[in-house]
């Protein structure tokens, strides 16, 4: 009997560090970047269904197309408190997000607040989404922003996203999206 306490005692020596090692390891940065990849899977996701349906390649339904944009909105709000100023081990390995982005934040935080509007903007119009896809939320003519095919012009006044059609918005969505990640995202292996 006694024995087996101590040979118990001794395997939960040894099994003790194992079993605490991953949560010691984990810093409190770990959880940040944990939760900021999954929002941001979250709302790759909602803009490629949306996306899909637009292009076709997924059968349209205003229910789902709510759904998805109220999921870019809901997400795009919290961006700025999801890469926390000067938190250590959020920025840089092994998250993707540069280090620069402290030393920018400026820029960054209004690259947020603006797919944060557009993201409101296409929630709005999801909310009142026709059974199908309709002329007035397909993109036509030149770009609305102020732009033409080759980049927006200097001095161009902003455009109202909520007198934008919807295919727009998420164009002008993924276009900052990609404007953020390519300074701000390091690339991964």
């Amino acid at each position: 009997m006694r024995f087996r306490v101590i040979l118990r005692a001794v395997l939960l020596a040894l099994a003790g560090p194992l079993i605490l090692a991953p949560s010691l390891a984990a810093g409190p940065g770990d959880t940040i970047v944990a939760a900021r990849q999954a929002s941001m899977k979250e709302m790759a996701a909602a803009a490629r269904a949306i996306a899909e349906m637009f292009d076709g390649k997924r059968a349209y339904e205003p229910a789902a197309f709510k759904a998805a944009a109220d999921t870019l909105s809901a997400r795009a709000g919290g961006l700025t408190g999801e890469f926390p100023q000067g938190t250590q081990g959020t920025l840089g390995a092994p998250s993707a997000a540069k280090p620069e982005i402290d030393q920018a934040r400026p820029e960054f935080e209004a690259l947020a607040r603006h797919i944060g509007r557009l993201a409101d903007a296409l929630a709005i119009k999801a909310g009142n989404a026709p059974p199908g896809i309709t002329a007035d939320m397909r993109m036509t003519g030149p770009p609305m922003d102020g732009g033409s095919l080759l980049g927006k012009r200097p001095g161009a006044a902003e455009a109202d996203p909520a007198r934008m059609p919807a295919e727009h918005l998420l164009h002008l969505i993924l276009q900052d999206c990609a404007s953020c990640h390519s300074k701000f995202r390091q690339k991964q292996q």
